[in-house]
């Protein structure tokens, strides 16, 4: 066999996505393993077949060994899935880190931190407790808690909130592969206190992280962004990342710079190499003093996957390089693959595993074709004696060919990454290849630069000062490189995730392409076969969806908007926006989920902060074509502002009269013969009519606003679905207004918090005796409407559906 681990590590990483898909007792998999072993054994002829399944048992046994509840004292067994008020007794298992988070143009700081518990308090008694608990306290702790320090804090122990709407980050699945289950917040740093016995001693990974910061910083004049970005590069301090810092880079392609990933490990690896054969130092001991180098690097940097994954890569390169072993690239991957999904199997379901690999496996199977294409495209014709070639063609050459083999890296890089970014980050970038051939350069210099700076020290300060200042311009140069990459005319769009079959397809495609398989004339006549057959497929779904029209119920702190995906992106509506915090940490990335990268049209049907505070924001990040508002001109200085900033420079501003049909839309509220003082009481009250389908938003309808509706409109009111919000005074939805709209599902857009715009137990029990099925936004999280020619689907984040369609109802 060729590539015996590139085998293995195939059926492995199978079980474990079987372990994802199925979860028998762990007791079923070890007897069923132990029972193949037993048959390998003695039957020599089936050892070739059974060593596989075999494989896939035992990656399906480690996940599920990892995963399952064996303990009684495991948290998930003594906590539940409820929020407790607890104290927790632990060790810290990482110096906690630093995360900055910008709202409204203001850094606030917050600590995070890992901690492995071992007694859990609640009501002052103390049980054991196992399992690991990741802590967030605004501000920033003392330097007495590190690493390996016993702690004891107190707070709320919860499960992390799910994701409020699809695409957005699912942030309990990514600390679960991590294998953390619950967070516990804390009030502030004084809900902290050491436990005895207490070390004094800091970790020299620590001492050296300290060093480091201040030694790369030695003659600079201020703790800037270059310099931040600086420590994330060399060092790894991911503190320096908000998101107005990192989207330049994401958008560019060249986020993967910030990593300590293969090409630090590489070029540290290079570095010390490289310095050792200058003494004349023979292989074996090259390898045998870069190879710890390399993981005390990965040890002080905070053992990061990343890091983790390239030092084992680097490990097997390195030492099969020392004792002078032929390489393999392909077999080193795999090898370094089955190492860490034994160590640690969660890691095949982590984003940055997922692209290290499969950027690797890409770049080693693409970049081999790719170099023999540039080289015979820029050969010089081997038949003219050498001596007849201008000095000038030839430098002229070699750097073009240099030029188009990193050009091809960065092609190859790009491609092995895509389905991933489009799957995690909703980015689709092409000017990538492109600002990676210069900003790569770059940063790679800055790299350098900073690694001279830490080997002069401050033994060298002036040679220090010197790369550091080199370095700085450097992280100058290349940010602003990606910064005007995306300024580029189709540099970036955000799209939606792409299935996982889409993703397994694309990579099958890719491998196949570049792995030869379609060498011969009859695969090759196979695989076109193969993939008009799977274009087949996506233009028959594509046919069969394109008649439906999506709408989201996205509850936002109070608020709540409401995204109408229809047939075409120039259908799209959007009503309301959320404040300005709200589409910062909220809508913003939804819309980015959902490939929304310009909004056609928006409409305010209030003038509240909690409703149009963001209208203004929304229009830098995405462009509106057009605002649409009602007749009302509410007294509030954000809604005349936001009028106001449409109207200039050109008037984008549209007005909705009442009885007006504006696309799907017909006004329905408020009549030209309202009379209701407050301009709170006119919001607009909008219906829509999608394949059949008929959809009321009520905004946040006063009961003033109700009996006035219910009185004066000689619109018919009915309506398959009710959207509604809080309003400031009174109850939603009247009981003669539901009997007059007949809403076979309501949703109340409310929220935890603020707790007056959370829905009170009243309005509960009063809508519960119509027994109409009622979703509140505060628990479900956002709700999607599907409808098309059959009926319409709501469907809920915590998994509830109901479906109805020719008088046809039912709940799943």
């Amino acid at each position: 066999m060729k590539r015996p681990f590139a085998s293995i590590v195939f059926a492995y990483a199978a079980g474990l996505l079987l372990a994802q898909l199925f979860n028998p007792p762990l007791t079923a998999l070890f007897i069923i393993s132990a029972g193949i072993l037993l048959a390998a054994l003695a039957v020599k002829k089936l050892r070739p077949f059974l060593v596989w399944p075999l494989l896939a048992l035992l990656g399906w046994a480690n996940l599920e060994s990892r995963t399952t509840v064996i303990s009684p004292t495991d948290l998930r067994a003594v906590v539940g899935s409820q929020p407790v008020l607890a104290t927790l007794r632990g060790v810290l298992v990482e110096t906690p880190r630093l995360k900055i988070i910008k709202i409204d143009g203001e850094e606030t700081w917050r600590s995070l931190a890992r901690i492995r518990t071992s007694a859990l308090g609640t009501n002052d008694k103390f049980q054991p407790a196992t399992g690991e608990v990741l802590a967030i306290t605004p501000g920033i702790l003392g330097p007495e808690f590190f690493a390996g320090q016993p702690v004891e804090l107190s707070g709320v122990l919860a499960r992390p909130a799910p994701p409020l709407a699809d695409g957005l980050f699912d942030y309990p699945n990514y600390l679960a592969t991590r294998g953390i289950y619950y967070q516990l917040k804390t009030d502030s740093t004084g809900n902290w206190q050491l436990c005895q016995p207490a070390s004094t001693f800091l970790p020299v990974t620590d001492r050296f992280l300290n060093w480091s910061r201040r030694t790369l910083a030695l003659g600079l004049p201020a703790e800037d962004e270059p310099l931040r970005l600086l420590w994330a590069m060399t060092l790894g301090w991911r503190t320096a990342f908000t998101g107005d810092i990192s989207e330049p880079f994401l958008r560019a392609g060249t986020m993967h710079m910030f990593a300590i990933d293969g090409l630090r490990i590489a070029l540290l690896s290079g570095m010390i190499v490289a310095l050792l054969r200058v003494f004349r130092v023979a292989r074996a001991w090259c390898g045998a003093i870069a190879i710890p180098i390399i993981w005390f690097y990965t040890a002080a940097t905070g053992w990061e996957p990343s890091a983790v994954r390239a030092s084992v890569m680097m490990t097997i390169v390195l030492g099969g390089w020392a004792l002078k072993r032929p390489g393999d690239l392909l077999n080193s991957l795999a090898a370094a693959a089955l190492i860490i999904l034994v160590a640690e199997p969660r890691q095949l379901f982590q984003a940055s595993f997922q692209l290290s690999f499969f950027v690797m496996l890409v770049i080693a199977l693409m970049l081999p074709p790719l170099n023999k294409f540039f080289d015979r495209l820029l050969r010089i014709d081997p038949l003219l004696p050498i001596e007849l070639v201008s000095w000038w063609k030839t430098k002229l050459l070699k750097a073009a060919r240099i030029t188009l083999r990193y050009f091809g890296l960065s092609l190859a890089a790009w491609l092995g990454s895509l389905p991933l970014s489009a799957k995690y980050f909703h980015l689709l970038s092409p000017v990538s290849t492109l600002a990676n051939v210069v900003a790569v350069p770059l940063g790679t210099l800055a790299l350098m630069a900073n690694l001279g700076a830490l080997l002069c020290g401050t033994w060298f300060p002036w040679a220090t000062e010197l790369f550091n200042h080199a370095a700085w311009f450097l992280m100058v140069a290349m940010t602003w490189v990606s910064e005007q990459a995306t300024r580029l005319p189709g540099a970036y769009c955000y799209v939606p995730e792409p299935s996982f079959l889409t993703i397994a397809l694309y990579y099958a495609v890719l491998i196949a392409a570049f792995s030869g398989w379609f060498k011969t004339r009859r695969r090759l006549a196979g695989g076109i076969a193969l993939l008009l057959v799977i274009a087949g497929g996506y233009f028959w779904q594509w046919q069969s969806t394109r008649g439906e029209t999506d709408l989201t119920v996205l509850p936002l702190s109070g608020g709540h908007a409401v995204y109408v995906d229809a047939a075409g992106r120039a259908n799209d509506w959007l009503i309301n926006s959320g404040s300005e915090t709200s589409v910062e940490l909220t809508l913003k990335d939804f819309l980015r989920a959902q490939g929304v990268n310009h909004l056609p049209r928006l409409v305010l049907t209030e003038g509240d902060l909690r409703n149009c505070g963001g209208a203004i924001s929304l229009d830098k990040l995405f462009g509106v074509d057009e605002l649409w508002t009602g007749t009302t001109r509410f007294r509030s200085e954000t809604y005349r502002k936001t009028v106001a900033a449409y109207e200039k420079p050109v008037d984008r501003n549209r007005q909705m009269n009442y009885g007006d049909t504006i696309g799907p839309w017909q006004v329905l509220f408020p009549d030209t013969t309202n009379t209701l003082a407050k301009a709170a009481d006119k919001t607009l009250v909008l219906r829509s009519d999608f394949a059949g389908t008929k959809i009321l938003l009520l905004s946040d309808l006063s009961r003033a606003s109700q009996s006035d509706l219910l009185s004066h409109t000689n619109a018919d009111l009915r309506a398959d679905i009710v959207i509604t919000g809080l309003p400031d005074e009174g109850e939603p939805l009247c009981n003669a207004l539901i009997e007059a709209v007949a809403p076979k599902v309501i949703i109340i857009a409310d929220a935890n918090l603020p707790a007056k715009y959370r829905a009170p137990e009243t309005l509960e029990q009063r809508l519960a005796q119509t027994k109409i099925p009622v979703l509140y936004t505060r628990t479900s999280g956002a709700v999607k409407i599907t409808t098309d020619k059959t009926g319409w689907k709501v469907g809920t984040m915590d998994g509830r559906t109901f479906e109805g369609g020719e008088n046809l109802q039912k709940q799943k």
